[in-house]
């Protein structure tokens, strides 16, 4: 069985789960989300606890037993507590800022970028530092590589955008004259 598929995600307080067939909707105070689960796997509530188990063992089965699972346990986090990626801007001249909703980078182009938040996603940015937060962890993710994609770090001088902590391999620049 699997170790992950087989745990219960446990329900917080102020957090709904409603099960109707393979659609599952999970409210809370952050906000709802609705997943469409697959048939392979069948998902009850005991006990404040989300059980799924699987309907047979075939490696299909067993692959789509812990993926539902985090799937699940996911939704239950980002309505309750949110999601947060942080983004580093680092080079001479990079910064980004905030025009009400709408975040704007300026990353060494001859335009500044303009990128309007999608519906359950916030950004906040301090001059080197972006935050993007929303209720849909795979979301967030996609957001947060999309705007690191826009200028991605570069290896000689470091310079672009970063996750924060991502550590970037320095080269070494040209050798000077030799021989």
């Amino acid at each position: 069985m699997s170790r992950i598929g087989k745990q219960p995600v446990p329900i917080p307080a102020k957090v709904e789960v409603k099960i109707d067939g393979q659609e599952v909707t999970v409210k809370g105070p952050k906000g709802t989300l609705t997943q469409t689960f697959t048939p392979e796997v069948e998902i009850t509530i005991e006990d404040g606890k989300v059980i799924l188990t699987r309907k047979g063992d075939a490696r299909h089965q067993r692959e789509l037993h812990g993926l539902s699972r985090a799937l699940l346990a996911n939704m239950v986090t980002g309505v309750s507590t949110g999601f947060r990626r942080s983004l580093q801007i680092e080079g001479v001249g990079y910064r980004a800022e905030m025009e009400g909703k709408t975040l704007v980078l300026y990353v060494g182009y001859s335009h500044n970028i303009k990128l309007e938040p999608e519906q359950n996603i916030t950004f906040s940015a301090e001059r080197t530092l972006i935050h993007i937060d929303g209720i849909d962890k795979a979301q967030v993710g996609q957001i947060a590589a999309n705007i690191r994609k826009l200028r991605p770090p570069e290896p000689y001088l470091g310079k672009g955008i970063r996750y924060e902590g991502e550590i970037i391999r320095r080269k070494a620049g040209k050798a000077g004259k030799g021989k």
